[in-house]
């Protein structure tokens, strides 16, 4: 299955193209996302869910419930084989709920925040 992931280096955000060989995923492949917008996360009751896009654990909250984000504004940073990955809001509104909290564990997938 391949997947793309954003990283930060050195200042510079790169979206790369990575190809997961976990022989246990399920998930069909993902087509690759625009460089310059991550793909809008499915909406639920009670929001647009935010999720982390890799394994990794929470370096940084960036908002707090009740925050108004725009659309692809950096809300986390997940910190993954000591890189600072961006995590952005896939829709403008305002951040409904945080599931996380700074250091806590993620993994791929996994809710971070809901934005309604």
């Amino acid at each position: 299955m391949k997947k793309t992931v954003r990283i930060s280096f050195e200042g510079k955000t790169y979206d790369v193209e990575v190809e997961v060989l976990d022989s246990n995923a399920a998930a069909p492949a993902a087509a690759p996302a625009a460089a310059s917008a991550p793909a809008a996360a499915p909406a639920v009751a009670g929001g647009t869910e935010v999720k982390s896009p890799l394994a990794g654990s929470v370096f940084k909250l960036k908002v707090k419930v009740g925050d108004t984000v725009a659309a692809n504004q950096e809300v986390a940073i997940i910190e993954a084989l000591k890189m600072e990955n961006p995590v952005v809001a896939p829709c403008a509104g305002t951040v409904n709920s945080i599931a996380v909290k700074e250091t806590d564990t993620v993994v791929d997938g996994q809710t971070l925040m809901t934005i309604a």
